[in-house]
């Protein structure tokens, strides 16, 4: 199984290299440090797409008003 281009044994190796950089203690601040930076860029990617699709819904209503 190929995660990222590297398999389980590299996987495993860098698990192991971030619990003796940050310890056990560490870890949880560390995890959800993490989930919240993922969830504020997909927040951030999302709000982005949204805004081209709010874009897009003007174009149509003003290409329409002006066809009236």
């Amino acid at each position: 199984m190929k995660i990222l281009g590297m398999g389980v044994p590299e996987l495993l190796i860098i698990l192991v290299v971030i619990l003796l950089i940050f310890g056990p203690k560490n870890l949880p601040k560390l995890g959800s440090a993490l989930g919240k930076t993922v969830k504020n860029l997909r927040e951030g990617m999302g709000a982005g797409e949204k805004d081209v699709e709010e874009a897009a819904d003007e174009e149509v209503v003003e290409e329409v008003i002006e066809v009236e």
